[in-house]
């Protein structure tokens, strides 16, 4: 078994393709005769795949892996002559002859034989030849299973698939599916399709999956390493902010600079118009957060109360307090059912909408004026517990994680995705921290201006790649997120510039406001021309967004 040698011509190896299966596409079975059949093509002898020839200018493309790549491909896309006369003319193969008999044992349910030419390929790794023995065996024992053949199944669970000591668990439930018709369904994977041929292909895909790349190559390689350089191409753009659609195949990608909103499409100072005054604040107005569904807002004083308001007609809905103390700042649950407080006693509390309190988290959580977060899935609250230190408390777990900087935090912001937080500092440098596993400082942005006031700063742009903020001296900032890099400081405001806000749908929409009582909507400066004249509802629609 498996003594084929390497250098059997591409016709003969091809004959499988043509009768069986060789190469498989997206889960499927392709059965297709070859038109005119392989046997048709010049038949010589394989090169040997000695020798380290290369493509390329760079000198590190293997020319063989290279072919071996793009053959594999062909045959994905359908293209089975193809596939076949590039092994043929190249006299290069997709698989050596050991690896076509192993497939075809495989595919024709030649267990035994299957196992012993597994043994016979050069493997090195024991664990990958008992693991893959271990899915041809379980095969066997389903097909013996099917066709009502228990004690052939029982023996081959006993004398060959137990031996090989792995999976013990997995044993056990095979064992069940002999004695428990119920159970067997339950422990047949829905990879093993119940059609035996398509049962087969799973397997030999799940097989693939197990053997190294150079013995049989991945599935979708060479999309894999087309995919890969364009997102290398992408990141690397510093202006990149349009969709991956436009990325072509048939030139490096770079984007101008005019995908970076920096042309003010609309200046608000006195455009807008009251629609309700919200009153019953005692102290000065510290917060307010919109609820996830736009009808509701919460609201929090100075060391006061927080309200909730219904938004369409100004009531008031509830008040939420707690006696002695007050609240410094609010926020939502991501399904809108509960609300979130900082409690000057340094605790954060949980709220039905009603306002019973469900639950308290004590201890030094929040500060007297803090920013609260709330992840999307609800689980985490984050608050600035310390002058320098963000507290990520995991209310489930019952977990906490502590950010930690060597300079006063002034604000942070948290990522669409959670899985990154802007931290403003005192320092005039803002911190980009990775929170979804461990806690790592990745990057740090600098050239804003901030002495006396609180200046926020927003994710922002297409898949959130770069990071705005606003800036004592009258600019917004943007950077590339990835990199660092300063992309744009955008002139416009005549006074401090405090909050910046990114359009959450269209990448090419940035906000600011500022001392001088304006909010500047910005955009791109090329579509300035292409605005049309909308009027309805008193909205004001500009390149493709609200």
């Amino acid at each position: 078994m498996g003594g084929v040698e390497d250098d059997e011509p591409a016709s003969k190896r091809m004959k499988l393709s043509s009768e069986e299966l060789i190469h498989l596409s997206n889960g499927s079975t392709v059965k297709e005769s070859i038109v005119g059949s392989s046997r048709d093509l010049m038949a010589r002898p394989l090169q040997s795949d000695g020798g380290e020839e290369v493509v390329g200018s760079k000198g590190v493309i293997k020319k063989v892996e290279f072919v071996r790549i793009i053959a594999k491909a062909l045959y994905s896309l359908g293209y089975i002559r193809s596939g076949a006369h590039l092994e043929e003319e190249s006299g290069i193969a997709l698989h050596s002859s050991i690896i076509n008999v192993f497939m075809r044992q495989v595919l024709e349910g030649d267990w035994d034989e299957s196992v012993a030419t597994l043994h016979n390929i050069g493997l090195t790794d024991e664990m990958t030849i008992k693991s893959a023995s271990f899915l041809i065996l379980e095969q066997k024992f389903f097909e013996f299973l099917d066709e009502e053949k228990v004690m052939d199944a029982l023996k081959t669970l006993r004398t060959e698939i137990s031996p090989l000591c792995i999976d013990h668990s997995r044993v056990r439930e095979l064992s069940l599916s002999i004695v428990s018709p119920a159970h067997y369904f339950t422990v047949r994977s829905p990879k093993q399709d119940t059609s035996r041929a398509r049962s087969r292909t799973k397997l030999l895909e799940e097989l693939q999956k197990l053997l190294p790349p150079t013995v049989m190559i991945p599935e979708r390689r060479l999309e894999h390493l087309v995919e890969q350089a364009l997102g290398l191409q992408r990141d690397a753009c510093m202006f990149h902010n349009s969709l991956d659609e436009e990325i072509s195949l048939f030139a490096d990608h770079q984007c101008a600079r005019d995908q970076i909103p920096s042309y003010a499409l609309q200046v608000d100072a006195n455009g807008i118009s009251l629609k309700h005054k919200l009153s019953g604040h005692q102290k000065p107005v510290s917060s307010v957060s919109w609820s996830p569904d736009d009808h509701q807002l919460l609201t929090c004083g100075v060391e006061e109360v927080v309200r909730r308001w219904d938004a369409s007609s100004g009531e008031c809905l509830s008040v939420y307090e707690k006696a002695g103390l007050g609240m410094v700042s609010c926020g939502w649950s991501p399904d809108g059912k509960w609300i979130f407080s900082g409690v000057n006693d340094k605790s954060i509390s949980m709220w039905e909408l009603d306002g019973r309190e469900l639950e308290c988290w004590k201890g030094q959580r929040t500060l007297k004026i803090s920013d609260l977060e709330i992840t999307s899935d609800g689980k985490q609250i984050i608050s600035i517990c310390r002058e320098t230190a963000i507290l990520l408390l995991d209310r489930e777990a019952k977990v906490e994680r502590f950010i930690e900087e060597d300079q006063t935090i002034t604000s942070f912001s948290l990522s669409r995705d959670n899985r990154f937080l802007l931290v403003n500092l005192l320092n005039q440098e803002i911190h980009l921290w990775s929170i979804e596993d461990d806690l790592k400082l990745v990057s740090k942005y600098r050239g804003h201006k901030r002495t006396r006031f609180i200046i926020r700063s927003c994710f922002g742009g297409l898949e959130q790649a770069f990071v705005a903020s606003g800036s004592e001296d009258s600019l917004v900032y943007i950077w590339h997120r990835g990199t660092g890099e300063l992309v744009e400081a955008l002139p416009g405001h005549s006074g401090a510039v405090n909050c910046v806000s990114w359009n959450p749908t269209n990448p090419h929409m940035l906000a600011s406001a500022s001392d001088d009582r304006t909010i500047r909507i910005w955009g791109l400066n090329n579509l300035s021309a292409k605005q049309k004249d909308i009027h309805g509802n008193g909205i004001h629609y500009s390149n493709g967004g609200t």
